[in-house]
């Protein structure tokens, strides 16, 4: 059995970060171990949720790792919420590097032009300081943006060229692959463009774009991939299995008759991405 490493924090209510990586990679058949940055009562669209940050313990975690000699086939980052814990994870990196070790990169961080609250562009920077150093990043075009200092394209606002032009750059970085999320060409149409520099290829897959937003769901999306990619499936597939699961989770929630509002019930599609994966 494989084992990997998830990086970020973790919500004890709502889901989003850890309480979704967890569940969908060990799903997939995949040892999921997790790091957690910082513990949250719920996550930040409740109103007056705690917030213990846990940089201080990183070190002594990740040393113990390496004095028990753990090792790990892949490790996945997303939410990270400060420079020094951008460096740990860049520490971390190196540490825990040998050959064949996938390092898996969502640099979430901003949406819809904005960063963050807290995040300014030198952390957007350091940032793409890390996606330096991982074999696949997949940001959205905000992220993307503000990474390589560039104006936000927003929706409608871009051709295909213009993504694949994007994805050159952000490979630029230092990943030899990048994927770009929330991409729309087509009406009605929603997923994700990849540009691996290693091959000189792209690949792209779309599905029904399906009217409505839930808080997680870049979470559920980068999760999945992750896990599909350690699971043994080459780029393409694992973009599919990904944006299929993360729609099948949107379909899943809006189908009940009290849905949730703080994020999706991809408990509810686990189903389908066995299904995807197989």
């Amino acid at each position: 059995m494989k084992r990997v490493l998830s990086i970020q924090d973790i919500s004890c209510v709502g889901k989003c970060s850890l309480t979704v990586a967890l569940p969908i990679i060990s799903a997939a058949g995949i040892e999921t171990a997790i790091l957690p940055t910082a513990v949250l009562s719920t996550h930040t669209v409740f109103n007056g949720f705690t917030f213990r940050d846990l940089t201080d313990d990183i070190p002594g975690i990740a040393e113990h790792w390496l004095e028990e000699k753990i090792k790990f086939d892949g490790i996945s980052t997303g939410y990270l919420g400060s420079f020094r814990q951008i460096e740990l994870v860049e520490k971390i990196f190196d540490d825990f590097s040998h050959p064949g070790m996938l390092r898996f990169v969502d640099p979430a961080m901003g949406d819809n032009g904005k960063l963050y609250p807290g995040f300014d562009e030198a952390f957007a920077r350091k940032m793409g300081e890390l996606c330096g150093k991982a074999d696949i990043i997949v940001p959205n075009f905000t992220e993307a943006a503000f990474m390589l200092g560039e104006e936000y394209m927003a929706d409608k606002d871009y051709s295909a060229d213009d993504v694949k032009a994007l994805l050159k750059r952000l490979c630029g970085l230092g990943s030899p692959i990048a994927a770009i999320t929330g991409v729309s060409l087509e009406k009605g149409k929603y997923g994700v463009m990849a540009y691996d520099s290693t091959k000189d290829e792209y690949c792209e897959y779309y599905s029904e774009h399906l009217p409505y937003s839930f808080h997680g769901t870049g979470d559920v999306f980068s999760s999945a991939c992750f896990a599909a990619l350690m699971y043994g499936k080459p780029l393409a597939e694992a973009l599919k299995v990904a944006v299929e699961f993360t729609i099948e989770a949107i379909r899943q929630t809006v189908a009940q008759e009290n849905p949730i509002w703080y994020g999706v019930d991809f408990e509810l599609a686990i189903p389908k991405l066995l299904e995807l994966l197989k």
